[in-house]
């Protein structure tokens, strides 16, 4: 069974406990389980979060997160339309929440939501066909 309980509040306050080790342990997973969601229908690959913080953003200097997010989160979207789930969530939503939004200080949290909550309904509409 996927996670369908990820919420921004918890996120945050066991990022900030645990000095961000958390934050990566989810987004990890959420690496993870977009490729056990997706890969099936799409036979796309997303690059597991750890080599991106770990190696892949050194080597570009900062540059391969950007288009990591705008893949994962364009990736996600497909996911959720080809699930027939009603929610808004793509590429966009990165690059308007996450990169604009920051100007006004909560674009990235809007964003982080809305990652959230789009996982939890992608994983939740798996589990659901996986026990079906």
């Amino acid at each position: 069974m996927l996670s369908t309980n990820r919420g921004l509040i918890k996120y945050l306050l066991l990022s900030l406990i645990t000095f961000g080790i958390y934050a990566i342990v989810v987004m990890t997973k959420i690496s993870m389980e977009i490729n056990v969601t997706a890969s099936p229908r799409d036979h796309k690959h997303t690059t597991n979060y750890l080599w991106l913080i770990f190696i892949l953003a050194w080597i570009t200097f900062g540059i391969y997160p950007f288009i990591w997010y705008h893949k994962l989160s364009g990736r996600i979207g497909d996911e959720l339309r080809a699930r027939n789930i009603g929610y808004s969530f793509g590429a966009g939503s990165f690059w308007g929440w996450d990169i604009l939004g920051s100007l006004i200080i909560i674009g990235p949290f809007v964003y982080l939501h809305k990652l959230f909550k789009s996982m939890n309904l992608i994983n939740a509409d798996y589990n659901a066909k996986l026990g079906a």
